[in-house]
């Protein structure tokens, strides 16, 4: 499972152009769903996305949480961050998991998250969508969580 999770001012997810998501200050997450992903790599993608220390405490250090300021979290499929541009030029996307299991291990990292008290919104899995997003810092992380098999 890869994760690009980025802070946020706000966050506009459209579909169509019509607006399906919202966000205030919170995270912003690209989630990959890779093949051998299964339920250990969405229960520390929940747990990172609500425990990650990347927002200002009072003294200015990055040292609270997610669930600290009372943030939402936005996250959005996106299985294009298993492409492989290393040979040629068009991306290789054979790491990715299929849309039917990489669905289900989307929703189950939304639904666990949610189960450690966080606000999640969704995006339209498999869907083209537009994301406004206002970044804050720019503050990024990526996060590359290898399959247990692996």
């Amino acid at each position: 499972m890869k994760l690009v999770i980025q802070r946020v001012r706000s966050a506009r997810l459209s579909v169509e152009g019509k607006t399906v998501s919202e966000t205030g200050h919170g995270l912003v997450v690209y989630l990959g769903v890779g093949r051998g992903d299964g339920e250990r790599e969405c229960g520390i993608a929940a747990r990172k996305i609500s425990s990650l220390r990347i927002f200002s405490d009072e003294a200015g250090k990055m040292n609270l949480s997610l669930k600290d300021i009372g943030g939402e979290a936005l996250i959005v499929s996106q299985f294009t961050l298993y492409g492989d541009a290393r040979k040629g030029n068009r991306p290789s996307f054979t790491e990715a998991e299929l849309p039917e299991p990489a669905e289900k291990l989307y929703r189950r990292v939304c639904e666990l998250t949610e189960e450690a008290g966080v606000t999640v919104k969704r995006g339209v899995f498999g869907a083209d969508m537009l994301i406004d997003q206002s970044c804050d810092g720019p503050v990024t992380i990526v996060l590359d969580l290898p399959p247990a098999s692996a």
